[in-house]
């Protein structure tokens, strides 16, 4: 390809003057002629003031086009780009930079400073912990089974994501969100009295997450997920909190009701049992939520407190089982027997229901990514580390695979415990070692006490967890800023509260790929105009003070081109031909558009069927009179032009580096035609523009004798 050359060429205009009248003088000077005036420009340029009939240099940039021949490189694919970094950064790695990868944990082991950083692990581990026990049982039960599994899924995933996990800070284990995910596809599939089918599936499922992570991770297909908004996200997250904290009020009333994670049912079948409800549950979980509410408060509020953040849950818990311990209420249900010791190696017994759990699993990992891999990101920014969002994703799908091989279900990153672990200055990964540990133990020593916990205090420090996710300061938020926004949050909550939570995130994705559809079908376009005093050109809309020329008309397309917003642009830029504002034009005065500048710096893609498009509108240009020009492509969309034959289509003589240097050109063509005689019943015709040209081609075909005006500025804005 031909560079593009920077220099400025000087260009001299001719005005001859006359007692009577001004006339204009035009002469044909082709692109090499322009070319062999640069060793002349520097004398023009340091002339003395002008008078009326001298020569005025001014500066035109000429536009060098790609060379289009076989031998030239064809334009770069940004896969074979994206394909050949990743091949030459491959080749540059060194073993330990293989080990860096295979194994994040020894990025870390290398630069531990003992004396520094063991003790603010030690102590983040072990406030973890203790958060940790009582919750990840009372997940356990959320997501329908024993809470024993909840103290499995943080045990063994612990330890494997601290090895293959790229965040220091990331607490992994049982979350809220998942395990009212897991219980919505479990309840679809057994019946709640079928336990042991439940406690199979679960595991089934953690080993499918794994997998998808892996896979993702491997592939780096993270980027996928970037398409959904962040206000569904937060619509759907919002919405399952108010599901979950419901479908934990029945141990607050000391009845059943319905499983489901739809509010109709939920609110139904707490009315409809209101008959059997009991004071005591309900004065034990509310006393405790109170406390967990409290604590959780005061801890974030004061820098110096915020140990009882994380001590709530189980000061909860204490408090709960040291009532029934000694006051005995019958109407209290508690735990029960939990099985002791650490959990044994097993595989998956059978993959009848892997087809039917893979859409959960998917929607499992969607959230892994949202959520985990944006807090380990803003938790690695924190800490002025780097964090590669793949290789935090595969972490957590090895975590997941090997946690199924030990009766785990699905575990990722808690935004609670990962804040309450950053808030108490963990530095590395050895504070997730150090809760596994503290895991490991209430698993060894601390199960024939948990059989005395109340339901209720399990309950409540779940509906206290899930209290924050109801983010209604987003809806508000969004109110304000983006109506649009705000209409994918709420319908995103409202059919995740109504319809389920399948049905609510397939119909906020859906809306939220529609809004990206219609952005990029539908682009901004703007109708430029020039500011005073500078040659600078800017959105009229945008810009009231910036004024157009009589019979030209700038645009300028903020996006690619590509074959799905092709007939959106084309349809807009026949408006400008007859919409453009009156009252902010300058210029002599012309009876209609004869111009159209395409300003494409903004542009970066063309496709072909846009450059089609492109061609099909040039003709109608042609057929209606009016001359397209172009301005400042860049190079793989000009390289793109050149192949398709538009350049020659057009005239090499329409290309510009500047819109400026554009309008110069047309603003000529349009005050000869307002001072000459109008011989000629077509304007463009008396230049002799035919559509076509060759690399030895002027501006302008003008007869014999005549001069080419480029003037920078109309007489009155000299």
């Amino acid at each position: 390809m031909i560079p593009y050359h920077r220099s400025f060429t000087y260009i001299r205009t001719c005005i001859s003057f006359s007692p009577s009248h001004t006339a204009m003088s035009y002469a044909t000077l082709s692109v090499k002629d322009i070319t062999s005036l640069l060793s002349r420009s520097g004398s023009s340029s340091s002339s003395s003031p002008k008078t009326p009939g001298q020569t005025r240099p001014v500066k035109v940039i000429p536009l060098q086009h790609p060379d289009t021949s076989n031998d030239a490189r064809p334009p770069s694919i940004q896969f074979d780009d994206y394909f050949s970094r990743w091949t030459a950064k491959i080749k540059r790695m060194s073993l330990l930079d293989w080990v860096d990868t295979l194994f994040p944990c020894f990025r870390w082991i290398r630069t531990y400073r003992w004396n520094d950083y063991f003790k603010l692990d030690l102590m983040a581990g072990v406030t973890v912990g203790i958060m940790l026990v009582p919750q990840a049982m009372s997940y356990a039960k959320l997501a329908g089974l024993p809470p024993i599994y909840g103290l499995y899924s943080s045990f063994v995933p612990i330890f494997v994501y601290a090895i293959f996990g790229s965040s220091r800070q990331l607490a992994i284990g049982p979350v809220a969100l998942v395990s009212l995910l897991v219980s919505n596809a479990l309840g679809d599939i057994a019946d709640s009295s079928e336990e042991e089918l439940h406690i199979e599936l679960a595991i089934l499922l953690a080993l499918l997450v794994g997998i998808l992570e892996c896979i993702m991770g491997l592939l780096r297909l993270g980027w996928l997920i970037r398409f959904i908004s962040h206000s569904v996200i937060s619509g759907f997250t919002s919405a399952s909190a108010i599901v979950i904290g419901l479908s934990q009020v029945k141990y607050f009333l000391g009845y059943t009701i319905a499983r489901s994670s739809k509010i109709v049912p939920l609110v139904e079948s707490i009315i409809a049992g209101a008959d059997k409800f009991q004071w005591p549950p309900f004065l034990m979980g509310s006393l405790i939520l109170v406390i967990l509410q409290v604590m959780k408060h005061v801890g974030k509020a004061k820098k110096e407190l915020q140990f009882l953040r994380a001590a709530a849950p189980l000061t909860g818990i204490v408090l709960g089982t040291t009532i029934a311990k000694v006051f005995h209420p019958p109407s209290i249900s508690l735990v029960g027997e939990i099985p002791q010791g650490l959990p044994t190696f097993s595989f998956p017994r059978s993959f009848d229901h892997a087809k039917t759990l893979l859409p959960t699993s998917a929607l499992i990992t969607g959230v892994a990514i949202l959520e985990s891999v944006g807090i380990a990101k803003a938790l690695a920014a924190k800490n002025r580390y780097e964090l590669d969002s793949n290789s935090e994703l595969f972490g957590l799908g090895i975590a997941n695979i090997l946690g199924s091989l030990f009766s785990a279900y699905p575990a990722t990153g808690s935004f609670s415990r990962s804040a309450v672990n950053n808030e108490s200055e963990a530095k590395t990964g050895l504070s997730g070692l150090i809760t596994g540990i503290i895991i490991g133990c209430s698993l060894l020593f601390l199960t024939p006490v948990f059989k005395y916990i109340p339901q209720c205090a399990l309950a409540a420090i779940v509906i206290s967890a899930v209290s924050g996710l109801v983010d209604y300061n987003e809806a508000f938020f969004l109110w304000r800023v983006d109506k649009r926004d705000f209409s994918l949050w709420t319908i995103t909550s409202t059919t995740t509260l109504f319809f389920g939570i399948e049905i609510g995130v397939l119909v906020g994705v859906g809306f939220s790929l529609a809004f990206v559809i219609h952005e990029s079908a539908n682009p901004h376009i703007a109708v430029l105009g020039r500011l005073p005093g500078t040659t600078v050109y800017r959105n009229i809309k945008q810009y009231p003070e910036a004024y157009t020329y009589n019979g030209i008309v700038i645009v300028r397309i903020d996006s690619p081109i590509y074959f799905a917003n092709i007939s959106y642009i084309k349809d807009r830029l026949r408006e400008y031909e007859v919409a453009v504002d009156k009252y902010t034009t300058r210029g002599p005065e012309v009876e209609r558009i004869s111009f159209v500048i395409l300003e494409m710096s903004p542009v970066t893609h063309i496709d072909s069927s846009a450059v089609e498009a492109l061609k099909e509108l040039y003709q109608e240009y042609k057929a209606r009179e009016i001359q397209l020009a172009i301005s400042n492509p860049n190079k793989d969309v000009h390289m793109t032009i050149a192949r398709s034959g538009m350049v020659e289509l057009v005239g090499k003589e329409w290309y510009f580096v500047r819109v400026h240097d554009a309008v110069q050109v047309c603003l000529t063509y349009v005050q000869s035609c307002n001072s000459e005689d109008k011989k000629e019943p077509s304007f463009l015709r008396r230049f002799g523009n035919n559509g076509s040209s060759n690399n030895n081609s002027s501006y302008t075909d003008l007869q014999p004798g005549n001069t080419l005006l480029k003037e920078a500025l109309l007489s009155g804005e000299k």
